[in-house]
């Protein structure tokens, strides 16, 4: 049964828009009729066709919202209720526009006889391929509701990990932007005003005032070019990161730094372990689950070592052995994987691998969190120490002169 998006009016004369299914829209006007609306437009939902399924591709859904729509349909579909019933009860309470369509859309999908996987294939910017090939998986062998709730505690966990990556970065990033406003500011406009009193005295200001003054004329009469610059500067490195040659190279200089190499080394290899031992545990066959597993890894020389390693695997190299050859992935997961191969329990180790690299990113954002705030801090103690000694030394000067 096709879906149609609607705009109509209600007894209050406010604007209502939502999704309705019917055979036609003749009938969907009739229903809102009944509903005491006042249809203005009524336009059937075609996927591939029309605009919002445009929108669809574009943006999709956001991580969080994809983790809540994959529980309740987890929860809903392990209850007993077939896909349609399911996804219909999942349109109605929808507060998201753009998720109501969607999931009305992918009922519509199922309706007409596509399977649950075929109907998320047509949003790839909500369900990404592990979605697909999982929940593909799930239907084949009669475990769907199983395979949504990992599906849910994958997404979950993912979103987790971008959130803490972020909270662990966004307060000395802030701190940082403030003190650089401050130090502007004191440069700028207080600077000037103090230490222009000095050059009136004739004497031999300290190198310190002398080098103070003039970076403060500088920002004064240049400042704003350097802010040009910069912007520039950081607009350019956007544009040069578009090419996989450049962001090749930037990728592999980030893995050669100390810390942060540890750091990409573990949200890496979490991700991608995490995104094979679900895979695993659906009956995925390895080869494929390599394939999909190397797309969800944004490092680029990593996801070259893990599409090297499906190559290796299909030849009949030991995964383990395989994924170790690059010398990018952890050993301690690697002896996880290795130990998963030979025991034949191999989802069972990947999981544990993704919870121990976890683990160990937690510890390393921790100590960068408690190190980044105090370096920030003293950084703009000494920048201020310089400014104010700047001013002071001058006057002490005056003082031994007086005397």
């Amino acid at each position: 049964m096709p879906a149609f998006a609607y705009q109509a009016l209600d007894e209050a004369g406010k604007t209502q828009r939502g999704v309705l299914q019917g055979d036609t829209a003749r009938s969907v006007r009739g229903t809102l009729r009944e509903r005491g609306l006042n249809p203005l437009s009524v336009e059937e939902v075609r996927e591939g066709e029309s605009q919002e399924r445009g929108v669809f591709a574009r943006r999709g859904i956001g991580g969080a919202e994809l983790a809540l729509l994959t529980r309740q349909l987890a929860t809903l579909i392990g209850a007993g209720l077939p896909i349609d019933e399911a996804l219909g009860a999942l349109s109605e309470p929808a507060d998201n526009e753009r998720q109501r369509r969607m999931t009305v859309a992918l009922r519509a999908r199922v309706m007409e006889g596509a399977s649950l996987a075929q109907a998320m294939a047509e949003f790839p910017e909500s369900f990404p391929d592990i979605f697909r090939a999982t929940v593909g998986a799930g239907e084949q062998s009669g475990r769907l509701a199983t395979v949504l709730d990992k599906l849910a505690d994958y997404a979950e966990a993912r979103d987790a990990l971008k959130q803490k990556i972020i909270a662990a970065l966004a307060y000395p990033v802030l701190l940082a932007i403030v003190a650089l406003a401050v130090v502007m500011g004191l440069l700028t406009w207080v600077v000037p005003q103090i230490v222009g009193v000095f050059q009136n005295l004739h004497q031999t200001l300290p190198f310190a005032t002398r080098a103070l003054m003039a970076l403060s004329a500088f920002m004064r009469a240049w400042g704003w070019l350097v802010l040009i610059a910069l912007v520039v500067a950081i607009a350019g490195a956007r544009m040069a990161l578009r090419s996989d040659a450049v962001r090749y190279r930037w990728h592999a200089w980030l893995l050669r730094l100390p810390l942060i190499g540890r750091l990409t080394r573990a949200a890496n290899t979490s991700r991608a372990t995490r995104t094979l031992a679900l895979l695993a545990e659906s009956a995925v066959p390895l080869l494929d689950a390599l394939g999909i597993a190397a797309q969800v890894v944004p490092n680029l020389p990593m996801r070259e070592a893990m599409r090297r390693a499906a190559f290796k695997v299909r030849e009949g190299t030991a995964f383990s052995r395989a994924l170790g050859e690059s010398g990018l992935f952890p050993p301690v997961a690697l002896r996880l994987i290795a130990s998963g191969e030979r025991s034949g329990e191999l989802p069972r180790m990947l999981a544990e691998a993704a919870a121990q690299q976890q683990r160990e990113l937690d510890r390393w954002l921790a100590a960068l969190t408690a190190v980044l705030g105090p370096a920030v801090i003293l950084l703009v103690g000494a920048m201020v120490l310089f400014i104010v000694l700047a001013i002071l030394l001058p006057i002490f000067s005056l003082n031994q002169m007086v005397k």
